[in-house]
């Protein structure tokens, strides 16, 4: 079991498997009833709400300036990849985090934010300074570029809107639940 002294907070009922790589523990904020499954490896700043769930081999990236912040009810599903500071590819310098910052490359930056009952199912591709609006769900193999619309499930590569989601249930269920 993981060591959750080393995280800046945590709350009640935490599960953060040992296999999972944590680097910056002292950056990272818990809320209760939060699993972090085996192999997740994440290297920036996290803020976590209440029932949210992360599943195996998960990446989170972006070094110490990244931020992931996920609202209540929010889920990633295995072989996800969030990127919250990553290079553009773009040409104007070079690539790589060992490359000194006068000579590296154009650069995206930005929080990645999950806005309560949002979720990304299977081998999902989330980029820097994306929000995924309130009920949102991202359908397995997308990749989001840009923020999402509340309520909305999306697909393809990359993400479009496909269909709208059901916006009462999930709301008072969590009312239900003192939330």
């Amino acid at each position: 079991m993981y060591d959750l002294s080393k995280l800046r907070a945590h709350g009640e009922d935490v599960f953060i498997d040992e296999t999972a790589r944590i680097v910056r523990p002292q950056l990272v904020e818990v809320g209760s009833h939060v699993g972090i499954d085996f192999c997740v490896f994440t290297s920036v700043g996290m803020k976590i709400g209440n029932y949210v769930h992360i599943s195996p081999h998960v990446s989170v990236v972006g070094g110490a300036d990244g931020l992931l912040e996920m609202g209540d009810f929010t889920t990633i599903a295995c072989g996800s990849r969030l990127i919250c500071n990553g290079e553009t590819f773009s040409g104007n310098g070079l690539v790589g985090p060992i490359v000194p910052a006068p000579y590296r490359d154009t650069m995206r930056s930005g929080p990645i934010r999950f806005e309560r009952f949002a979720s990304i199912a299977s081998n999902v591709v989330v980029f820097a300074g994306v929000t995924l609006a309130e009920g949102t769900v991202v359908g397995s193999g997308s990749v989001v570029t840009k923020n999402t619309e509340p309520w909305t499930f999306y697909a393809g590569a990359p993400a479009r809107p496909v269909k709208a989601r059901r916006r009462d249930a999930m709301p008072a269920l969590a009312k239900q639940m003192g939330y």
